[in-house]
């Protein structure tokens, strides 16, 4: 049977405001301990027993970007394709303009629609991205950010360096979120967790 990603892993990482780097160390810390979990780790349980750590990118400051947002003024839901035939519902929440060795960028953010009901979401967004680092050392598909943004906020930090996997990237139980097209940046994001070493 399909099981629908977890996107919001919840991890301690996205509800405290640190230094980018403690940030990003906690959630290396937080995802090989959630990865090593045999009752919630998303690896096949051939690979369990072997797992020790994932494969980061070194955690390099610069990869935290500031950001300014723009909210989309209209609902824009939409059915976002995923790795099996689920379409799964988001809303494209606003624009996050940034500028990363001397690219000025854009990234489209988008929310679940699920989350806009729910009260304890209400501020969760979802991040899907893809660079040029794809189909070498990251994930072919490409790889999510969880994003914590309070209600029409104008900034916020983007720490690339909690650039995670989609689960489907270790096993195809799952059904992820296919990064939409409009979510390219051309340029390498050198951050985050690696490709598996069986992609």
């Amino acid at each position: 049977m399909k099981l629908t990603a977890v996107l919001f892993i919840l991890f301690p990482t996205f509800l405290i405001a640190q230094n980018p780097i403690k940030e990003a160390k906690k959630f290396q810390k937080e995802t090989n301990k959630h990865f090593s979990d045999k009752e919630k780790s998303p690896l096949k349980e051939t690979n369990r027993e072997s797992f020790k750590k994932l494969d980061f990118f070194d955690i390099d400051a610069a990869y935290a970007v500031q950001a300014k947002l723009e909210w989309f003024n209209e609902d824009s839901v939409f059915k976002m394709k995923t790795t099996t035939a689920r379409l799964a519902e988001y809303k494209r929440a606003g624009l996050i303009h940034f500028t990363f060795e001397g690219k000025d960028l854009e990234l489209v953010f988008y929310q679940s629609v699920k989350s806009v009901a729910n009260p304890i979401y209400i501020d969760h967004y979802f991040l899907p991205f893809t660079d040029n680092t794809n189909g070498g050392n990251s994930y072919g598909g490409g790889r999510y950010i969880d994003l914590i943004i309070e209600d029409k906020s104008t900034e916020t930090r983007v720490n690339f360096n909690l650039a995670y996997n989609p689960y489907c990237a270790y096993n195809d139980k799952y059904s992820c979120p296919i990064v939409p097209s409009e979510n390219y940046i051309d340029v390498e994001i050198n951050a985050g967790v690696k490709a598996p070493a069986d992609h």
